[in-house]
């Protein structure tokens, strides 16, 4: 699960007011599932890591959950204009519970490689970004598919003037294998997200996800509301919280989680 928000906007437009010589507050592309359209500075790093993850989805009698400790994106700021990122989750536990059902899996995730192009200028009022994301599998097949897979994001921001509100958008082409193993097919993905800057070291959001996910042998709808809270330790670092709640029984029940973001 790819965490990205509005926050990021947010977090970066409370930068506005510091001194000239102070690079603006770290913006991170979690808490949430929509995608910031800043960027991390030229020639800085910034780790984002999600302390823990834990998701739950239930089906009549059969439980099921999952436990993500450690998942982390690693990025670099490659120019004044883009970056570089990489997705890795070094350990993830699935658990299947139900009448005559006990199954446990656990390892290493997929590692997903991306680049972040902005298209727009730093002063635009509306920005735009362009991210595409490669998938290399290298998680064991109880934990992954084993197939190579791909997408495109648009991350789009807008700060309503006059307002602590930002608006996002995600809109996102997949390339997924098919469920048989045998080809790939497309999906898309959309989540809306409302940030709000309470303080100058709190920010709220609210979003709605939806994902659709053509595979040939059944198409898969889930939908998605979401909630997260972001705050500013200092001008590197981030601590984070959130839970997402499913809207329909294809998506999970219930996901919550926690984490930090450090640029250095």
């Amino acid at each position: 699960m790819r965490g990205r928000n509005i926050l990021a906007a947010l977090v970066l437009g409370a930068g506005s007011v510091a001194v000239a010589a102070e690079p603006p507050p770290v913006c991170a592309d979690r808490p949430g599932k929509a995608t910031g359209t800043c960027l991390v500075p030229d020639g800085h790093w910034q780790i984002e890591t999600g302390l823990a993850g834990w998701t739950l989805q239930r089906d009549g009698s059969e439980r099921d959950t999952s436990l993500s400790i450690g998942e982390t994106t690693i990025k670099y700021g490659l120019t004044e204009t883009s970056n570089l990122e990489m997705d890795l989750a070094p350990w993830e536990r699935a658990r299947s519970r139900g009448p005559g059902l006990h199954e446990s899996t656990s390892g290493f995730g997929d590692i997903n490689l991306l680049f972040k192009q902005r298209l727009t200028s730093a002063d635009a009022p509306v920005q735009v970004d362009l991210l595409p994301l490669v998938k290399v599998p290298v998680a064991k097949h109880s934990l992954g598919n084993g197939e190579w897979e791909g997408a495109l994001l648009v991350p789009v921001g807008f700060s309503i003037p006059n307002t602590p509100l930002s608006l996002g958008l995600t809109p996102e082409l997949d390339w997924s294998a098919d469920g048989d193993g045998q080809g790939h097919h497309s999906g898309m993905t959309q989540v809306v997200a409302l940030g709000c800057q309470v303080t100058n070291k709190v920010n709220l959001s609210a979003e709605l996800w939806g994902a659709w996910d053509w595979d040939p042998h059944g198409t898969t709808r889930q939908a998605s509301a979401d909630a997260a809270v972001a705050y500013l330790v200092s001008n590197d670092v981030q601590l984070d919280a959130g839970a997402n709640f499913g809207l329909n029984r294809a998506t999970p029940d219930v996901q919550v989680y926690g984490g930090v973001s450090v640029r250095f």
